[in-house]
């Protein structure tokens, strides 16, 4: 890597950090909720980069993860009271590790597009569960009145009602999920897993266990999705089965896409284009009846990235990079 680049991306990303923890100093309601929204979404793309992007494992049914968290925060807070952050945090998580270890012991022993289609089988069977049963309140979903506080005893330590305070919460939480997946990849269990990607049957054939590291990976993946539906319902205080459908793991694949599969930060950076793009597009002030149709746009812009970035909006320093060498002659 270039010298100048790794020393330059830390001081960009501390850059962008900062703004964003201002930014609920100067920003408005619907912006700071925005961009919370973003922010929670970047954790659930960096989870699924982790499996895509480094372990070489492409699901389609991610977003089970994601579901699973929220409703068990439903399930478990009080109908008109806040729910103890404590301890329905790790109960969610921990549901979400469980069910990634379960399932996983079954989806890794497929590869390619089988694993795709068994992914996607195990969101749509947990789609059902809370779609058909009580348990999940059917196609009307749960409401969840109040957001979680993070007390200790009667001292509240965190009123994640106020939405600054949530927003900033959520923001260190992604910051803390960053720094975490930086450090497990530069582990030798993450060089382990780009070996897995880059060559499995080299990696078995040398004793690495590489089944057990899928599985780890995958397990780590569903607990760090759980964590950003968590945070999704306590935002939204509502959950329904359509946030496990197979269009939510479409939509988190493409943010990772989009951002450059393989760099955390191209995982964040992709969240943000997502969400903001789809914001602006299906703006009616700014594009009135079209903006109905906001996902052909959105669509067409995904193409064009794929075919001239292939690593993703990343990629798009190394490309004026290389232009300005070649136009000043360096090889």
């Amino acid at each position: 890597m270039n010298p100048k680049r790794a020393w330059s991306l830390p001081v960009v990303l501390l850059a962008c950090l900062s703004m964003l923890a201002m930014f609920p100093l100067v920003g408005e309601t619907f912006y700071i909720q925005l961009l919370t929204k973003v922010m929670i979404m970047a954790i659930f793309a960096m989870s699924l980069d982790l499996l895509v992007g480094y372990t070489g494992l492409v699901s389609l049914g991610h977003a089970a993860f994601y579901g699973l968290a929220g409703y068990v925060l439903a399930r478990v807070a009080p109908q008109y009271d806040s729910a103890n952050l404590w301890t329905t945090l790790p109960l969610a998580l921990g549901a979400c590790a469980a069910f990634a270890l379960l399932t996983g012991l079954l989806v890794l022993r497929t590869s390619g597009v089988y694993f795709i289609m068994v992914t996607l089988a195990f969101a749509q069977m947990l789609f059902f569960v809370f779609h058909d049963t009580p348990i999940g309140g059917g196609s009307d979903g749960i409401y969840i009145y109040a957001r979680p506080l993070a007390k200790i005893g009667d001292t509240t330590l965190l009123n994640l009602q106020d939405r600054r305070i949530f927003y900033w919460f959520v923001l260190c939480l992604m910051a803390v999920v960053y720094l975490f997946l930086k450090r497990v990849l530069n582990s030798n269990f993450g060089r382990a897993l780009i070996g897995i990607k880059i060559n499995e049957h080299r990696l078995r054939a040398l004793g690495f266990p590489t089944f057990r590291y899928k599985l780890a990976s995958y397990t780590l993946s569903g607990a760090l999705a759980g964590l950003a539906g968590y945070l999704a319902a306590a935002q939204f205080g509502f959950v329904n089965p359509e946030i496990l459908g197979w269009h939510s793991s479409g939509s988190v694949l493409m943010m990772v896409i989009l951002g450059g599969m393989g760099t955390l930060h191209g995982s964040i950076l992709g969240a943000f284009a997502f969400i903001l793009l789809q914001e602006a597009l299906s703006n009616q002030a700014w594009f009135g009846d079209a903006a109905a149709h906001w996902q052909l746009a959105m669509g067409l812009f995904i193409i064009i990235v794929a075919l001239l970035l292939p690593r993703g909006l990343m990629g798009v320093s190394s490309l004026f990079s290389a232009r300005a060498k070649q136009e000043s002659g360096i090889e």
